[in-house]
């Protein structure tokens, strides 16, 4: 086939660039995948690159499955010898082969959101924190934002500037310490993990070098430190990158992103080529201009226009409430009302939010409405307890020095063994220098034991079984064999209720996974399962083939399109929220910004925005004004709906006349002229001890350099160039620089 027939110009022009460092921006609905898989096959067909030599890594294992299907379409023969995976998928692979040489066994077990916050809850315990001030979640948080950023427990230590800084680098030192001597890495680790080897092993480098000599990343704005960092370690030698992103999509600053490695590209690679792709193949034009004019008031970006061949189409859809309640019924009597119209079926419509607490009025109206729906984000399939307990006990048969998982399984089901045994083992262990299981085996020896040692010999010769039945069978005789033999699954049939019916289904599935996985895989493994189950998505669980209506985060609708898009919520207070309003931080409106562009670039068809001016918030009512994303765009773009505003509040509850029930109060809340939150106050800086050119640091953004001070009519304005995080205006009574 002709591989640049399809192409337009400036795709063909980045198809071709096939030496040195390529920037290709790609505006949303560009065709960047498209690029990417035609790169891919220009560089086999027409250069006579050996696809070994060809490595594509992406963000999602959905995206990556896509490129590598339509790679093989379009390449044909020898494609699949191309390497495309995740980050995390890439990174695993290679530690499977040389773990070894940083410490670790090439069993290691691969630690999943529940599994690391269970582990940071412990180590919190022995730290005697309290958990209501300092919560596993956020204490992880703190310890992930350090790993993106590749400092180990000592950098965070010599960062502190409080006893609060000082718990969180302990935290962190024992989380690290217990993980390694379970022979376990979390998310964060399969990326530094590999980042050290590379750096204590110039050879295994080297040789990953020569094999990958042309290298593209998709998605490259949402890229962090440690992932750039490896990027770079593999391309420093051939230099035959490619990187595809939008800075104007780079939304995911909360899990480490660092916009700067898109931006300032050209900076780490001078003599880089830049590919501007502009054209959208995806919205009409309406929808293009509204998402222009939103993000063109970003100053922190690279300069880039969507335009389309494509009809205008309908004008963006402004529809204002006075409830959320409102709102959302209406959504779904819209969505009802144009499926019916329209002859499209549900899986055309997604409700799209800025965060997850918004979608259960809405979930609640579909279901009065009998309109079928998925919601993405929910509890991942492998966070369920019956999957959990079943993969705990395949990880006990892979890396016995998984602690965490051997404590889950040793009293799943009930074999008598109680807390106060399991804190004996525990104890044991610890003083010996064993892992937990290892105390298991010496159950006999430990005083005090009694009836229990017998009963543990009993699952540890289990565990032993099972080691043996996994090489001589695999993944999916295994996970019948525990279901039978512990008796798990006959509890749940004699159980005999909804739920247990729900979890046998759920086990059913399971074993349909470990199935279609060992058809799938060259080389079957139980390290290979556990380590493709720990990588997996929310979004790569989406049916994109079921009949139903779509709800989920703006973040989660990322790379996603839909025919028709309805963005709830669109309020100054929830859409940017208040934390942004009053951050004095630019870049945190600019990233939200960039978050309410990606909402409306997911939209082919029709956009609807949609507000309440009264919204419930922790039990109480709040009155919002229309976001001002929404007043960034031109009012002749917009068809607001006069029949959408408010209706008068009646006495009681009823059911509309197409059975949409519409809960309202009977006293409303009287809308403020202005209304602005009182804990938001800011108090003037009488004097700084600091001028222009002086050295300062911060707590969050560490050492730099003041550039400018304004006296501004609240406080003093100040901007600083700092060593890490980049140039920062700030208040100064809120940023408590210290001169160094």
């Amino acid at each position: 086939m002709d591989i640049l027939a399809a192409l337009n110009d400036r795709q063909k022009e980045a198809v071709t660039c096939t030496e040195g460092p390529l920037l290709i921006l790609a505006g949303a609905g560009s065709g960047k995948t498209r690029v990417l898989t035609h790169r891919i096959a220009y560089l086999m067909q027409e250069k006579g690159v050996d696809p070994y030599n060809i490595m594509a890594i992406t963000f999602t294992n959905k995206a990556a499955e896509e490129m590598r299907e339509r790679v093989n379409r379009i390449a044909g023969f020898g494609a699949e010898a191309v390497w495309v995976s995740t980050f995390h998928s890439a990174c695993a692979r290679i530690l499977r082969r040389f773990a070894d040489r940083i410490g670790y066994g090439t069993n290691f077990s691969i630690y999943d959101t529940d599994d690391s916050r269970q582990t940071m809850k412990s180590v919190l315990t022995r730290l005697e924190a309290d958990q209501k001030r300092f919560p596993p979640k956020k204490v992880l948080a703190v310890v992930s934002a350090a790993k993106n950023r590749m400092m180990t427990p000592a950098d965070l230590s010599d960062e502190a500037v409080s006893r609060d800084d000082e718990l969180y680098a302990s935290a962190y030192k024992m989380y690290d310490e217990e993980l390694f001597g379970n022979n376990s890495m979390d998310f964060d680790d399969l990326l530094l993990r590999t980042v050290d080897l590379f750096r204590k092993e110039p050879e295994i480098l080297n040789a990953y070098q020569e094999r990958l000599r042309y290298i593209c990343i998709d998605e490259y704005q949402d890229t962090n430190l440690v992932q750039f960092e490896f990027v770079r370690m593999l391309a420093s030698k051939y230099r035959n990158l490619c990187v595809v992103g939008d800075d104007d999509q780079s939304i995911y600053k909360f899990r480490g992103a660092d916009i700067r490695n898109i931006l300032e590209f050209e900076k780490y690679f001078p003599d880089a080529r830049v590919v501007k792709l502009e054209q959208n193949y995806r919205s009409f034009g309406n929808i293009l201009k509204g998402a222009n004019s939103v993000i063109a008031n970003n100053a922190g970006r690279k300069e880039k226009r969507l335009w389309t061949e494509r009809e205008d189409g309908e004008l963006l859809r402004l529809r204002k409430y006075q409830t959320a309640p409102e709102e959302a019924a209406s959504i779904v009597r819209d969505i009802k009302k144009r499926s019916a119209a329209f002859g499209e079926g549900y899986s055309s419509f997604a409700v799209l939010y800025r965060t997850n607490a918004q979608s259960r009025l809405i979930e609640e109206q579909l279901i009065y409405a009998n309109i079928p729906y998925q919601i993405i984000g929910g509890i991942n399939f492998y966070s369920r307890k019956e999957i959990k307990d079943v993969m705990a006990y395949l990880k006990t048969v892979a890396n016995a020095s998984d602690d965490l998982a051997v404590k889950r399984i040793i009293n799943i089901p009930r074999r008598g063994i109680g807390n106060t045994t399991i804190s004996r083992l525990d104890d044991y262990a610890r003083i010996n220098g064993l892992t937990f299981y290892e105390a298991l085996t010496k159950a006999g020896e430990i005083p005090g034991m009694g009836s229990a040692a017998k009963k543990i010999d009993g699952f540890v010769l289990f565990i032993r079984r099972l080691r043996a039945l996994e090489r001589e069978t695999g993944v999916t005789a295994l996970i019948e064999t525990i279901l039978k033999d512990t008796g798990y699954a006959q509890a749940l049939i004699d159980e005999d209720t909804d739920e247990s019916r729900d979890r046998l289904m759920n086990l059913d599935e399971l074993i349909s996974k470990a199935r279609s996985y060992e058809i799938a895989s060259e080389s079957p493994t139980l390290n290979g399962f556990l380590e493709e189950t720990a990588l997996v998505a929310d979004i790569d669980s989406m049916d994109s083939n079921a009949e139903k209506v779509l709800l989920m985060t703006i973040h989660s609708a990322k790379g996603l399109e839909f025919e028709h898009v309805y963005l709830a919520g669109m309020e100054d207070g929830l859409f940017p929220g208040f934390h942004t309003i009053f951050d004095v931080d630019p870049e945190e409106m600019e990233e939200e910004r960039r978050l309410c562009y990606v909402g409306m670039t997911r939209a082919m068809k029709t956009l609807t925005l949609t507000m309440a001016r009264e919204r419930m918030t922790r039990g109480e009512y709040d009155v919002h004004k229309i976001s001002r994303f929404v007043e960034e765009i031109p009012p002749a773009l917009l068809d607001e709906d006069p029949e959408s505003r408010a209706v008068a509040y009646e006495k009681k509850t009823k059911p509309s006349e197409d059975g949409f029930d519409i809960p309202v109060r009977k006293k409303p809340v009287q809308m403020p002229a202005a209304f602005k939150p009182k804990e938001f106050k800011v108090v003037r800086a009488s004097s700084l001890d600091y001028t222009v050119g002086d050295r300062v640091t911060h707590r969050k953004f560490g050492e730099g350099t003041v550039t400018d001070i304004k006296d501004g009519t609240k406080d003093y304005e100040v901007t600083v160039d700092f060593d890490r995080a980049g140039t920062k205006r700030l208040f100064a009574s809120f940023a408590k620089l210290e001169k160094i």
